[in-house]
């Protein structure tokens, strides 16, 4: 067995050792919340790793990636591929989220159980309306260093377009600074091996954490509402998939496989953010140019969240359901529209998607309390859109490749040496 394939294993021994772990606290501590508290610091470590992580190497291999591009219009030309992948990717989501809720209606039976939040009741979650001029105005950061910091990919993606840039267009004079940053992106590469080994620790204390906390009880609860929103995620994977080998062939199965380690991660762990590194080498093992992934890539953790987004639609009708609220067909066409905007930029904000929801909910009179309905399963619900994040922007940046007719002939092999310098 592999390393990889271990690593695998052990981050499914975590899942169900934890989901035991936190049943027998849950039934036996007198302090169950306690004991949640202090087990979701193993978590809280892991992520913030990972957030280490993710600013320099993003910034490293797209800076690498575009200046060894060295044309302009090359980039603008991927740039506008992917962004019309993106386009068509989150308008599939959101319809998608829009008709299974409407097929399904689940907030009928929350109404119908009653015991529903006073419409009033404060949900704990910040929201603010975000306005075209907020989002533009966003894109820019004011300084990388306060990006960086921030983990706001999307600025992180737009300083380093600007840097690859300028560096290709000086030429030889900067290949000094390049080369430096590719070995900083190796050197990044190297440090992710080191932090994935942490991964089935803190998978078994996301999980344990959560029904100690909760109880398998919140899932037979919510069991109807779940089990509908997941059927979506299958549907909304089945989709992506299908449409992935209309134009990358049957080879898209073999990008699946690559894919399983850190489509496990970002599911067990409820963070699409925490698979980003895994999921970089993933494609880069399929047969995707270095630099065309990690251009793409980043792009996509801004622009195309799939699995949220799919969410973001599904639970504000729900709520609007629960609420005895019809909204007609216009109404809920605009609320699309809306989230097509909101969801931008959602990586790396902590439980985003809620945020967005509760941001849409204020401008349609929907009570913002009906939040409160998902807060106690929303981790669970956080682990398939999570997934299904990573499965989108996989599937978005192969199909990019081939648009580019730079998709390689054959994967190559997951062996465990170091990956290959950056072209």
């Amino acid at each position: 067995m592999t390393h990889r394939n271990r690593l695998t294993v052990y981050i499914l021994a975590g899942l169900l050792s934890g989901i035991a772990v936190g049943y027998v606290a849950n039934t036996n501590l007198t302090d169950p919340a306690g004991f949640a508290d202090t087990l979701s610091l193993v978590t809280t470590l892991f992520l913030r790793l990972i957030k280490m992580i993710i600013a320099p190497l993003v910034f490293s291999t797209l800076t690498v990636g575009i200046a060894r591009m060295g044309d302009a219009k090359e980039v603008g030309r991927i740039g506008v591929k992917a962004l019309g992948w993106f386009v068509i990717a989150s308008v599939l989501s959101l319809t998608l989220g829009l008709i299974l809720v409407n097929v399904f209606r689940p907030g009928d039976a929350m109404a119908l159980a009653g015991s529903l939040p006073a419409a009033n009741a404060s949900s704990g979650i910040a929201s603010s309306a975000l306005t075209l001029k907020d989002f533009i105005a966003h894109l820019v950061p004011t300084s990388i260093v306060d990006g960086m910091a921030k983990n706001e990919i999307l600025q992180i993606v737009i300083f380093s377009i600007f840097f690859g840039t300028g560096a290709a267009a000086v030429g030889p004079r900067a290949n000094l600074l390049i080369d430096a940053v590719d070995g900083a992106a190796h050197v990044m590469l190297k440090v992710t091996g080191y932090v994935m080994h942490f991964a089935p620790f803190a998978v078994f204390a996301a999980v344990s954490s959560v029904i100690a906390r909760s109880g398998v009880g919140v899932l037979s609860t919510y069991g109807l509402f779940m089990g509908e929103f997941y059927l979506g995620i299958i549907l909304l994977w089945a989709i992506l998939i299908l449409i992935g080998v209309l134009f990358v062939g049957k080879r898209l199965f073999k990008l699946l496989g690559l894919l399983r380690e850190p489509v496990i991660l970002a599911f067990t762990c409820a963070s699409s953010e925490a698979a980003y590194p895994k999921t970089l080498e993933g494609l880069e093992r399929f047969g995707v140019k270095s630099r065309l992934a990690a251009f793409v890539l980043p792009i996509g953790y801004s622009f195309n969240l799939d699995g949220s987004m799919m969410y973001c639609t599904f639970a504000a009708v729900f709520i609007a359901q629960a609420y005895g609220i019809e909204l007609p067909l216009s109404t809920q066409l605009t609320m699309m529209l809306v989230l097509m905007l909101t969801s931008k930029g959602m990586a790396g904000v902590p439980r985003a998607s809620l945020v967005v929801i509760a941001a849409t909910l204020n401008q349609f009179n929907i009570p913002e309390a009906g939040l409160l309905l998902l807060l106690g399963i929303d981790h669970f619900l956080d682990m398939g859109r999570s997934a299904t994040n990573v499965i989108g922007n996989g599937i978005a940046t192969a199909v990019v490749s081939r648009w580019e007719g730079e998709l390689a002939g054959q994967a190559v092999p997951a062996d465990d040496v170091a990956p290959a310098p950056l072209p």
